[in-house]
Formats: structure tokens, C-alpha cells, sequence
């Protein structure tokens, strides 16, 4: 059974790979371990491979793992946030992948705002429009990219999606190919306070499409540690 530290140098080489396919720099693709569900022991071996970066998908489980795992780690929150539990990842992670209203914006700013800093957030977009899946609409998303911009305490630097899942890969290149499209018409706009550098796209089975559309966070969970 491959170890954590194979599949992790696995994974990295696969980046690498589909990076310089396509003429990028390796550096600019960032690997966020998803650690959901696991233990933070796990995390811990992740981070004595050298792993820094993980994603968490519950807020409980984020608030109970990050006291646990004392070593120096960078926490992002990837799954569907509420409102009301905002306050219990303030300050803990250091991204939001999930900004898919207003609303939720408004109490990651006060939350922000109480602590005196600033939280980088990509906003969702459901670009296939599946019922099951969170994100705002392409429709809605200038709209919304413009009023979050207004918060101070809230800083947008990019985009993420969640395709439909395809057996092949290459199914999901379409939607990652938009995103990409959307993030490019809004760093057009120029709108104050957003930085369209970060799209976040990519899971086990599609990130190597992923990084050939432009992905510069990949969200990689069972490739790493298995099968939960």
C-alpha cells in the first residue's frame, strides 16, 4: 500500500508535469491537501513531508483539528460555509474558497473586522448549475464580485468551481475553461480591492486538467490519503 509521502511526491509530480505541458511555472500551482474527516495524525505526517497547506471542508472538525495539530500549517476552508459559523474559523484560516452570497461576505467581514485583518476569499461559481451544488450563477457573479469589493475586512483574489463528475477527465475542461474565461472578464474590470490570481479548481481525479486550464489551487484528498 503506497505510503502518504509516495502519493504526496506523486501527486507534486503530476502538477509538475501538467504545468510544464503547458509552459507554466510549476510554482504557480499550489497543492491544498484535503483533509476532511481524517485525523490530525494524518495531518501531521502529511506536514513531516513537507505538506503545508490543507483544506478542511466542516467547521467543527477545522476548529477541532487546528487546535490539535500544533506545527505551523496554512488552513483553508473549502466546503459550503453558514453564516453563523463563521466566527469559529476567524482568523484560523487564511483563504475562503466558498463565497457564494453576499450575506455570508458581510459576516466574514465582521468577523475579520473584530480581529483587526483582512480574509482573502475566491468566490464559488456553480457554472454547471447543479441543484446539489452551492456557488453563485455566471449571471450573478459581476454583481456580486462588485458589492463583496465594497468590505473591507474581505479581499477577493480569485475564483473556484466544482465541475460535474466525469469518468474522464477531460469532461470537466469545459467548466475549468470558463471559470478561467469569468476570472479574465472580471480582472478586466478592473474593480478595486480584487485580484483575479487565484482560480481553484481541481479535485483527485480531474487536477491535471485542471492545471492545464489554468488552475493555480488544486484540492487533492483521496489521491494523498486514500479512500475514506
Amino acid at each position: 500500500m503506497m505510503s502518504i509521502a509516495d502519493n504526496l511526491k506523486t501527486v507534486l509530480e503530476k502538477i509538475r508535469n501538467a504545468s510544464l505541458k503547458t509552459g507554466r511555472d510549476p510554482a504557480s500551482v499550489r497543492l491544498v491537501a484535503v483533509s476532511k474527516t481524517r485525523p490530525a495524525a494524518v495531518v501531521t505526517e502529511a506536514l513531516l513531508c513537507g505538506q503545508r497547506l490543507f483544506g478542511e471542508n466542516y467547521v467543527q472538525e477545522l476548529a477541532t483539528k487546528s487546535r490539535e495539530v500544533t506545527e505551523a500549517v496554512e488552513w483553508h476552508f473549502i466546503g459550503h460555509l453558514q453564516s453563523n459559523k463563521v466566527r469559529q474559523i476567524a482568523g484560523v484560516v487564511t483563504m475562503i474558497h466558498s463565497v457564494d452570497r453576499l450575506s455570508l461576505a458581510e459576516e466574514i467581514d465582521r468577523q475579520w473586522g473584530r480581529l483587526g485583518q483582512v480574509c482573502d476569499a475566491l468566490i464559488e461559481v456553480n457554472i454547471a448549475g447543479e441543484a446539489t451544488k452551492s456557488g453563485t450563477t455566471a449571471t450573478e457573479l459581476f454583481d456580486l464580485v462588485r458589492r463583496v469589493a465594497l468590505l473591507p475586512h474581505i479581499r477577493i483574489v480569485g475564483l473556484m468551481t466544482m465541475p460535474p463528475f466525469f469518468a474522464d477527465p477531460e469532461g470537466a475542461r469545459p467548466y475549468f475553461r470558463e471559470l478561467r474565461r469569468l476570472a479574465e472578464g472580471i480582472a478586466a474590470e478592473n474593480i478595486p480591492n480584487v485580484r483575479m490570481t487565484e482560480l481553484s479548481m481541481g479535485m483527485s481525479g480531474d487536477f491535471e486538467a485542471a492545471v492545464a486550464e489554468g488552475a493555480t489551487l488544486v484540492r487533492v484528498g483521496t489521491a494523498i490519503f486514500g479512500e475514506r
